[in-house]
Order: structure tokens, then C-alpha cells, then sequence
């Protein structure tokens, strides 16, 4: 059982040390904006606990607890990819891994910013009671999203037995890959949440957007298959290079099928995390301090 006056003074024993940051009335500077995500990184005790906790409370009183995640995702990756790999006629072998590792990156792509939407909203108990950083509730919700994702590679490790995948070093590049997604699943966490607790609206319509980017995101389709139709069919393949989602999904996915991602893909989302590191960064230097009169 959840002991909560222990977390409490956990919690508070944390962040004793937040008086000596940096305080309202000082100007709006892109050195304390960056600030306020090294001092939250620093406070790592706080936000694993809490991320930790989140987990456990979940899943209270289950008897498979976080496993319901690795369940629920592989039932729904393998009856897609069954019923696609027949109506595109593709090698079960070849599709049906593509599909679950779609499924497993796009999880915790779509839960980065569907709760970081709602992150700051979400923890006003916490932001108006503790002087803890800004940027600890965006390291506790990648946090947890990044343990629903490590329950779900479980599944890509049944499929590399199943499918007799060779293990070879090309999956260590996935290792960067999923380090990349990390780091944009804060960037998107701390933009997007701080535009939403101020614009209410946004949330629900980020929610409409990731549903409508499930389908144009290569996922339970490829590209290939649309390319070797020839004629326009294959031109709309090209289409989807433009999703920068899709990118995100290749760097991942071809390391862990035993593929390799092409180097351009990389490039694009390298330069997708610059750009989404530097709206992060400009949007608390404007707005951080107004987080706390917003929820």
C-alpha cells in the first residue's frame, strides 16, 4: 500500500532546496529557462518516485499490474498486422514485426503529447504547493511513458524468437534512436503543455490531430507496398516522407527488424529535436512563471 506521508516528506525533503532558485521577478532569459530544466533534471529522486508511483497506482490491486500495457498492445499489434498482412498480401514474417514496433514507438509517441498536453494541468496540486522546477512534471511523464515503453519491447523480444530475427550490432543503433525520442518527448511535453494550460482548447484538438497522424503514419501500412504499385499510388508514397512522425518511427523500427535506417531520416529528426528544443526553450523563457496562475 501506497504509503503517502512517506512520499510527502519524500516529496518535500526533495525540493527543500528550491528557494535558491531562480526567482518570478527575474528577467525573461533563455539562461533561465534552460536553467529551470537543468535544476528539474537535478531533482531526478523526485520525479523517478513519482513517475514510479503514478505506475503503482495505476494498477493497484491488479493481479498482472503494468502488464495489462504489454497485453492490451500486443493483442491489438498482432490482430492488426494479421489482418493487413492479408489484404496487402505481405509476408507475416516481414509485416508483422513492422507493425508492433510501429505500435510500441507510436505509443509512446502519441502519449508524450497527448498527457503533455495536460502535464501542467494536471499536477496543480503540485505546482502551486511545492517550489520544485517547472520542468520536473515533464521528466515525470516521460519518465513513466518511458516504462510503459520498456513493458512493451517485451513483445519485440517474444517476435525476435517467433521470427528467428538475428541479433546483430545494427540493433544497437536503436539504443540512439530511442535516446532521440526521449529527449523530443520532453521538448513536446513542455511546449505543448505550457500552450495548453493557457489555451484550453488545444488539448482536445491535439487528441483529434495524433488520431488523424495514426492513420497517414506508416504503421499498419509501408511505404514499399505503395511504391511497388507504381504510377500515382507510388507518388502518394513519397507523401510520407513529409510526416516527420514517420522519421521518428524509421530510426527506431529498421534497427529492431534487423534493418537500418537511412541516413536522412536522422538528419530530419535531428533537425526536428534542434527546432523543438528551441520552441520549448523560448516558450518558458516568455511564459514558466505564469504556469502556477494558469492551472
Amino acid at each position: 500500500m501506497l504509503d503517502k506521508t512517506k512520499l510527502r516528506d519524500d516529496v518535500a525533503r526533495m525540493t527543500s532546496d528550491a528557494s535558491d532558485a531562480t526567482p518570478q521577478s527575474e528577467s525573461k532569459t533563455f539562461k533561465a529557462a534552460f536553467a529551470d530544466l537543468v535544476r528539474g533534471w537535478n531533482q531526478y529522486e523526485l520525479w523517478l518516485q513519482l513517475g514510479w508511483q503514478d505506475i503503482k497506482q495505476r494498477y493497484r490491486r491488479s493481479t498482472l499490474g503494468p502488464l495489462w500495457i504489454t497485453i492490451a498492445t500486443g493483442v491489438m499489434a498482432v490482430a492488426l498486422g494479421l489482418l493487413y498482412s492479408m489484404l496487402f498480401q505481405i509476408d507475416i514474417a516481414y509485416f508483422l514485426p513492422h507493425v508492433t514496433v510501429g505500435f510500441i514507438i507510436w505509443g509512446f509517441l502519441s502519449g508524450c503529447i497527448n498527457e503533455g498536453s495536460n502535464v501542467f494541468i494536471d499536477n496543480e496540486g503540485l505546482i502551486k504547493q511545492l517550489p520544485s522546477a517547472l520542468s520536473v512534471h515533464v521528466y515525470r511523464l516521460v519518465w513513466r511513458q518511458a516504462l510503459f515503453l520498456a513493458h512493451n519491447l517485451v513483445i519485440w523480444v517474444i517476435l525476435l524468437i517467433i521470427f528467428d530475427i538475428p541479433v546483430t550490432w545494427k540493433m544497437l543503433m536503436a539504443i540512439p534512436a530511442l535516446a532521440l525520442l526521449i529527449i523530443n518527448g520532453v521538448w513536446v511535453a513542455m511546449f505543448f503543455g505550457i500552450i495548453a494550460t493557457r489555451f484550453r482548447d488545444v488539448a482536445p484538438l491535439l487528441e483529434a490531430l495524433v488520431q488523424l497522424a495514426f492513420y497517414v503514419t506508416p504503421i499498419v501500412w509501408t511505404t514499399e507496398t505503395l511504391k511497388q504499385q507504381g504510377g500515382e499510388v507510388a507518388n502518394r508514397a513519397m507523401i510520407a516522407e513529409i510526416n516527420p512522425l514517420f522519421h521518428y518511427l524509421e530510426i527506431v523500427r529498421q534497427p529492431m527488424v534487423g534493418g537500418e535506417a537511412a541516413a536522412y531520416h536522422w538528419w530530419i529528426v535531428l533537425a526536428c529535436t534542434f527546432v523543438g528544443l528551441g520552441l520549448a526553450l523560448l516558450t518558458m523563457r516568455q511564459w514558466r512563471f505564469r504556469v502556477s496562475y494558469w492551472v
